[in-house]
């Protein structure tokens, strides 16, 4: 990454808390800022159209890239939804957060490392790089070369994360709440609890190292996939070593022919559904800073295995009979897998329930067809933000019935909507029919 200033990451609870309330202030003094300007111009501006403004998502995003942690991972998570939780406006804000965050300075990274490899770490760590390669919510990326002289990739958290983890998500959801940012009706205690399991196992580098290693051993005989080696003697819950594996951004695979872009992101959607339906487990971000491609054997390599969750059997053949009768266009089907999935009540009235359904059969466009789908010429993208708009205006009803999504699906949707992104980018036809058939 480009070198970018860096700032103290707030370890106390107390130093925390007070970023928080910063934020607070910061949305109220945003408010009376833009309302200001509209009397000024004649106007009589709701409280609504002064709170959600792109400035005041750009204050949320930048409190939270310096807080980092927890704090940045729910404004991450809250983006990744398809606007019936925030705005277009404030989820493509938010969006950023998926890859930027403030690199902490050299005496929390130092200190970081000497706790968790001793006083000796420079003489483990041999031309240690001090500008991080990447610096996300939980942790920041660093080079070196390991003491049998191959090249490591260092995962080094930031100072106070992990236990910080409960009292940012409850005290970031309390602001966003009482502020008005996020909806009435919307019952997020359930999305909160999930959300704070996902982010404690986020930040034990020892499970995302098992995760790691079980996917080396799963794509072992798969050539299109390569996953770093995992050094446990230079590694521990708070960082995490591996070998550096070289490779360009995966953007870089828009310089190829199209049969080339054709077969690596037919490679990954495969990837994905086998993730899903065979061994339910899913790196559930699909952050393209997260997989490398190697022109010269092309192969994928493949990032950062934190966001990896495990699926209950029951939410994977639930999720197989929605693709099902998404694909055979069965409506009624459709529905009844979508209740035991959990996003549906039976209280939900006949609005949201056919705005759910139209979002379902929209997302499944790519799957219903044996045939190559152009990623280039889709509208998806479009069709859900429309849609995302009227679930919005209809959640503001009193009598909607709605509930935030199953946290779950959150994840995977997270998945699957970054790989059909990554697709679109790359501007890939790919047979997504064939994809998820032989799994149905």
């Amino acid at each position: 990454m480009a070198d970018k200033k860096s700032s103290k990451v707030p370890s106390g609870r107390a130093s925390r808390f007070a970023k928080v309330a910063g934020l607070a202030g910061g949305l109220a003094g945003g408010m009376l800022a833009e309302g200001a300007r509209k009397i000024r111009a004649g106007e009589r501006p709701k409280t609504s159209d002064l709170l959600l403004t792109p400035a005041n998502a750009r204050r949320v995003a930048d409190q939270l890239a310096n807080m980092r942690g927890a704090a940045m991972k729910l404004g991450q998570i809250l983006s990744m939804d398809t606007g019936d939780l925030l705005p277009a406006e404030w989820t493509d804000v938010l969006a950023r957060l998926r890859s930027e965050a403030d690199p902490m300075p050299a005496s929390q990274l130092e200190a970081q490392l000497e706790a968790a490899l001793g006083d000796e770490w420079p003489e483990l760590l041999y031309d240690f790089k001090y500008t991080p390669v990447a610096a996300a919510s939980i942790g920041q990326v660093h080079r070196a070369i390991g003491p049998q002289g191959k090249p490591v990739a260092l995962k080094i958290q930031y100072p106070g994360i992990a236990r910080s983890i409960d009292s940012d998500v409850d005290n970031i959801a309390t602001v966003l709440r009482v502020s008005g940012v996020l909806p009435d009706g919307i019952e997020l205690q359930p999305l909160l609890d999930e959300v704070k399991v996902q982010l404690h196992e986020e930040a034990n580098y020892l499970l995302e190292a098992e995760h790691m290693q079980r996917y080396s051993q799963r794509l072992a005989e798969d050539s299109r996939f390569l996953v770093p080696e995992y050094y446990p003697e230079l590694s521990g819950k708070s960082v995490l070593c591996m070998s550096f594996m070289p490779g360009q951004p995966i953007e870089s695979l828009i310089e190829q022919d199209q049969q080339e872009r054709n077969r690596v992101v037919t490679a990954l959607v495969e990837l994905m559904f086998t993730e899903l339906f065979v061994w339910r487990t899913v790196q559930s971000d699909p952050n393209f800073a997260n997989y490398l491609y190697q022109s010269d054997r092309g192969a994928i390599v493949l990032l950062d295995f934190g966001a990896t969750r495990t699926f209950k059997a029951a939410f994977a053949n639930n999720y197989k009979s929605l693709a099902k009768a998404a694909i055979a266009k069965d409506r009624g089907r459709l529905l009844n897998a979508a209740m035991k999935l959990g996003y549906l009540s039976e209280q939900a009235n006949e609005d949201i329930t056919e705005l759910l359904l139209d979002m379902f059969m929209l997302a499944a466009q790519p799957m219903m067809y044996d045939e190559a789908y152009d990623f280039a010429s889709s509208d998806i993208a479009t069709g859900m933000q429309e849609i995302g708009w009227q679930l919005q205006e209809k959640v503001q009803d009193n009598d909607s019935g709605w509930h935030s999504p199953p946290v779950a699906a959150m994840y995977l949707h997270r998945k699957i909507a970054g790989t059909f992104m990554l697709a679109t980018r790359m501007r890939a036809k790919v047979n997504v029919h064939k994809a998820i058939s032989v799994h149905l």
